[in-house]
């Protein structure tokens, strides 16, 4: 792995410039308007990723990253009164207006929320059946994303599931890509995500690929499912191949 915190798999991905403290204040302060900025457009993608899920009654599911909480409402609901739902956030104002969202829409007695970061999750090994990030693995700075997703597999039972959806790498790298990079290096506050490679990182984690499909909100999206396996692979290393 190379010394500047870049990983083979990952090849021109960017690092991220905040610390996690100036993330957790963004998030803070935009928390209220967070759903007139990013709802319309981002519903359309985190729908297909909840289709990949499938998630089923009577489920453990967790969603990393859950922002204003419409997901988890809809995992809730899925489940069913015999399942379960976790959010993690490292955004208290998200949590408050998540909570407002389950509470309207009756659904707080299926769903556990904390506060935290994804590199240290709070549960216990094995003990989740299905995982989803919705723009949030790309928050993570590129040494964190192995970490993160370490941590998704220790939680995850032996053949859970693991959907990411993130800005992608992958497909078309047009002026509204470079656009997105420029900004994001040049002010990391107002644009704190870049592009990566979702898919390749699930399978450097140890994650086999089940499907991955290359959308376009303005940029390119990866929504990939993959699992755990449910014994240990002799090798682990990232595959090439890309999304359709």
């Amino acid at each position: 792995m190379p010394d500047d915190g870049c990983l083979d798999y990952e090849p021109g991905v960017l690092r991220v410039l905040q610390s996690k403290g100036e993330t957790k204040a963004f998030y803070n302060k935009i928390a209220k308007v967070y759903d007139l900025l990013a709802e319309h457009s981002e519903r359309a993608v985190r729908e297909a990723g909840l289709k990949l899920l499938a998630p089923s009654p009577g489920e453990r599911l967790l969603e990393i990253g859950f922002g204003t909480g419409h997901l988890l409402a809809e995992l809730a609901k899925a489940v069913g009164p015999t399942g379960s739902v976790f959010g993690i956030d490292i955004s208290e104002n998200m949590l408050a207006q998540a909570q407002d969202v389950l509470d309207r829409e009756g659904m707080s007695q299926r769903v556990s929320l904390a506060c935290g970061d994804a590199e240290q999750l709070p549960y216990d090994a094995e003990s989740i059946d299905g995982i989803f990030m919705c723009f949030t693995l790309e928050l993570f700075d590129t040494p964190d994303i192995p970490r993160v997703l370490a941590e998704c597999r220790r939680v995850l039972r032996p053949g859970g599931r693991i959907v990411v959806v993130a800005v992608s790498k992958e497909g078309k790298q047009g002026l509204v890509v470079r656009a997105f990079e420029w900004t994001h290096r040049h002010f990391p506050n107002l644009m704190d995500c870049r592009p990566i490679y979702a898919r390749r990182a699930l399978d450097a984690a140890g994650f086999v690929s089940e499907d991955c499909l290359l959308e376009s909100m303005w940029v390119p999206v990866e929504i990939v499912r993959a699992k755990k396996p449910d014994s240990q692979p002799s090798s682990v290393g990232p595959e090439r191949g890309g999304c359709h």
